[in-house]
Formats: structure tokens, C-alpha cells, sequence
């Protein structure tokens, strides 16, 4: 299989486990998530999906060596996101907006009922091998550590925006490392820089003002459509286009839902106005302080560089809105 990948490059599968994995139906649907959830409102053309950067975070693994059960992990670790992605965080009781973290609770079953354990099998895989992040620290470790996953939708993003250039990420992937079950840097430098990179990412796309009202906006129509029946939680395992289709029929007679509709679709101002708001909204805020190898060993980032653990500290906190509709 060849895959032409916008970080990696011209590459080749030649593993028929990954192969039969990406063609099945679980991981083509994510072909119709988008990354960010609603974001052509909000940033126009830059759309990519969760089947993109699950291919991304195997191809990522597979190039830095981790084991054939850890790039699996990588290619599955999304196929349980539901439409629209993060956004159902804000929709659904099981979600949070601090965390969004509804995808996380139900991987596992998920997958477990899915098409998935019967390809691992054919292929002498168990499933629980797969699922048990203990075992892929490469794949998955918390923040502020990266990951493959954090590395591939940071990187990515920034080719998606154009805020960095294919040389940068080039040169930025062969100062990345991975030894030792850790990934790491060559030089506080790059270091540095992938982590200023992490930074504008969070502040304009993972947790900025448009992400907290796209997330809002399109969790407070999914709410809706939840409790009016339009849809079921099972048709959120479907893409963005066939809820959207489901829940469109609905407009017309239901003034509610039309209101909300055009909040989703960007079409009322909104203000951030603690001292008059609507709707208070957390965003998750991501960032990393990465390992960096010195004549000593490894260090953090933050234990080389004094300002950048005065903005880990500033920016690590969820960041909290405060929303306003003008109607």
C-alpha cells in the first residue's frame, strides 16, 4: 500500500495487519471526522480527518521504530472518536470539557465490539495486547511528555495552517529521537522550537476562542438533537455529513434547533464577556515541555531554559470563556 502522506512523504505499508485494519469499515469512517470537529466556520479550508492523522501516528511510529503491536495501537487510537470529534465532549454527560475525554472511555469497548479483534486474530494479535497504553509509551504517556500522538496532530496542524514549512518539519523530525521507550530531543534548540511551535498551536487552534465556540456551538446542537430524537448516541459513530444530514431535516419545524444551527455555522457574533455571558466554556489546553539529551543525560526543557517553565506554568491551565450571543 502507498501512502502519500503530507508530513512523511512518499510511503509503503507493507504490513498486511496495518493494511486490513486501514481498509476496514471502522477506520474508513474516520475518513469522514474531521480533526478539529466543525472548523470550516472558524478556519476556513483547512479540514483534515481522523483517519489522516491515525495513519500519521502509525507512519510516525513505524519510522522511529516501535514495535508492530505499538504501531497498531497508533493506527487504532482514534477509531472510536465520534463525529465532530472533541465537540461531543460537549454534548454528551459522559464527556468533559476540561479533559475531553469521552473518546478515552469508550475505546476500549468500542473497539472490543467492533470488526477490529477478529482482524488482530486472524493475524495472532490479542486485542488486549493492543489496548493496554502501559505497554506503548511511545504511542500514548501524559502531558507534558510527547508522544506520537501529540507529535503527529502538532506537526500536522502546522502544515494544514502553513505555519511551518515540509524543511522545517524535516529538519525538526531528525532531531527528534526515541530511545528507550522516551522520545527526546538532540539539542535544547530544536527542542525549543517544536515546543514555541506546540504553543501557538494551543493558543490558536486546540484551546483559542473559535475552538471554544465551535465546541460549544456544536455541542449545544447535538445536545438538542439528543433530546429531541433526531439523532441516537449510536448515529455519533457515524461521520460529520450523515448527522448533519439527520439532524438537518429537522430545521425547518423546529425554531430551536434553527437558532442553534446558526450558531454553529458562524452566522451570529459572539463576544467573550465575563460580566455578560451565556455560556461559560473550558478548553483543554495542551502543552508539552520536552526531553532534551545534555552531556548529563536527559533533561526537561523547562530545567534548561528558565522562561520557558515560566510559560509552562503560565499556560498549562484549561482556559476558560466566557461567551455573549448577539442575536
Amino acid at each position: 500500500m502507498k501512502i502519500q502522506d503530507r508530513v512523511y512523504g512518499k510511503i509503503i505499508i507493507d504490513d498486511p495487519l496495518a493494511i486490513e485494519l486501514i481498509r476496514a469499515p471502522s477506520m474508513q469512517r474516520l475518513k469522514g471526522v474531521d480533526q478539529a470537529g466543525y472548523f470550516e466556520p472558524w478556519f476556513p479550508g483547512i479540514s483534515h480527518s481522523r483517519f489522516e492523522h491515525s495513519v500519521g501516528v502509525y507512519l510516525l511510529l513505524k519510522k522511529y521504530g516501535a514495535s508492530r503491536v505499538e504501531q497498531i495501537a497508533g493506527l487504532l487510537h482514534d477509531v472510536s472518536h465520534t463525529a465532530f470529534s472533541h465537540c461531543a465532549d460537549y454534548a454528551l454527560a459522559s464527556g468533559s470539557q476540561k479533559h475531553q475525554s469521552h473518546q478515552d472511555s469508550i475505546h476500549d469497548s468500542f473497539v472490543k465490539k467492533s470488526e477490529i479483534p477478529s482482524i488482530l486474530k486472524k493475524y495472532k494479535v490479542g486485542v488486549d495486547e493492543v489496548l493496554d497504553d502501559g505497554k506503548h509509551p511511545l504511542k500514548e504517556t501524559s502531558l507534558p511528555d510527547l508522544c506520537a500522538d501529540r507529535i503527529d496532530y502538532s506537526i500536522r496542524t502546522s502544515r494544514v495552517m502553513n505555519e511551518r514549512s515540509a524543511a522545517w518539519v524535516k529538519k525538526a523530525l531528525e532531531n527528534l529521537k526515541a530511545e528507550n521507550k522516551k522520545w527526546f530531543f538532540s539539542d535544547a534548540k530544536s527542542a525549543l522550537e517544536y515546543a514555541k511551535l506546540f504553543q501557538k498551536m494551543n493558543e490558536k487552534y486546540y484551546a483559542g476562542i473559535e475552538s471554544a465556540i465551535m465546541f460549544r456551538t456544536v455541542g449545544d446542537m447535538l445536545k438538542h438533537a439528543l433530546k429531541k430524537n433526531y439523532i441516537s448516541v449510536a448515529d455519533l459513530h457515524k461521520t460529520d455529513r450523515e448527522v448533519l444530514a439527520k439532524v438537518r431535516k429537522r430545521k425547518a419545524k423546529d425554531p430551536e434547533l434553527k437558532r442553534l444551527w446558526k450558531r454553529m455555522d458562524g452566522e451570529v457574533t459572539v463576544k467573550n464577556n465575563p460580566n455578560d455571558f451565556e455560556a461559560q466554556v473550558f478548553c483543554k489546553s495542551r502543552m508539552v515541555d520536552p526531553w532534551v539529551k545534555t552531556e548529563k543525560g536527559l533533561s526537561r526543557l523547562s530545567e534548561i531554559d528558565l522562561n520557558w517553565k515560566k510559560t509552562m506554568a503560565r499556560q498549562s491551565a484549561h482556559k476558560e470563556y466566557f461567551l455573549s450571543f448577539q442575536n
